[in-house]
């Protein structure tokens, strides 16, 4: 059974619940009494079309939105569906997107706190979010050209790859897991502690006390900006093309870099490399 809406607006409980395939343009679903307007629907496909209730898609096969927006009364929006592709959509409600399999969103704005958590199979590109504990406890990620704003993004994360992003957040990647970052810049405090495999790629650091009790971090090319007691009790292995302000009680591997401001070991077991090498200034190459 397939049931086509248009133009209308829809305010009652459970309005099409259960229904296998709902086609929906132009049209509300808001009200006091329209909670769970789609719940347990096989296919959804919808354009233009505005949720300002709570709980409107969970436990769906096949969802497709285009140029729709949700709320910020609309919480907890995407719940428990799977194969589910988010265009040119606004993603306002808390928690909106939730226990998903196979996402792909593009175009987006998102303001959602705890937005995407335990997903599995996401492929974010070309969009902007905000929000405390973003992608938190998700997996199979590929993430590109993403603007990030917010606390505690992507902690616990496995098996992601980040490309061309920027990341202005408070302790993100904190017990991430076989995840690599490419030529993004990541701007905030306590970058990345008690990871493992986590490899940045021609990026910018900036912030204090990043990368602590890491197993395996790998840097590349990067630019250490504006930081300061990195690296502590981790296992670390990077090459700098700029100055690190100072490098705290690594414990494994090996740091290159151009210029260190302090080498600070306090630790007998800080024993990592530390080797100064100018011509790993960006813009040279160390043959």
């Amino acid at each position: 059974m397939t049931e086509k809406i248009a133009n209308k607006t829809v305010d009652e409980n459970r309005a099409l619940y259960g229904v296998e395939h709902v086609i929906a343009e132009n049209c509300k679903f808001e009200g006091d009494n329209a909670e769970s307007a789609l719940k347990e629907c096989g296919v959804v496909e919808a354009k233009d079309c505005r949720f300002d209730s709570s709980y409107p898609l969970w436990h769906g096969r096949v969802i497709t939105l285009e140029d729709c927006e949700f709320t910020a009364k609309c919480r907890a929006a995407l719940w428990y569906s799977q194969n589910i592709g988010l265009v040119n959509t606004k993603l306002h409600g808390t928690k909106a997107l939730r226990e998903c399999k196979n996402t792909v969103i593009r175009d987006c704005d998102i303001d959602s706190s705890e937005f995407g958590w335990s997903l599995n199979g996401v492929r974010l590109t070309d969009s902007t979010a905000s929000g405390e504990y973003f992608l938190a406890r998700s997996k199979n990620l590929a993430i590109r050209r993403l603007s990030f704003k917010g606390k505690y993004c992507m902690q616990y994360i496995k098996d992601a790859i980040i490309i061309d992003c920027t990341l202005n957040t408070t302790a993100a990647l904190w017990h991430s897991k076989n995840v690599t970052l490419e030529n993004c810049v990541i701007v905030g405090e306590y970058l990345g502690w008690y990871s493992k495999n986590l490899t940045f790629k021609n990026c910018t650091i900036i912030g204090t006390k990043p990368l602590c009790y890491c197993k395996n971090v790998k840097l590349v090319d990067c630019i250490m900006q504006d930081v300061d007691c990195a690296f502590e009790r981790s296992e670390v292995y990077a090459v700098l093309r700029g100055k690190i302000d100072s490098i705290l009680n690594p414990t494994k591997g090996v740091v290159k870099a151009p210029e260190v401001g302090s080498i600070i070991r306090t630790d007998p077991y800080a024993r990592c490399k530390v080797l100064i090498d100018p011509y790993l200034l960006r813009g040279f190459r160390n043959d």
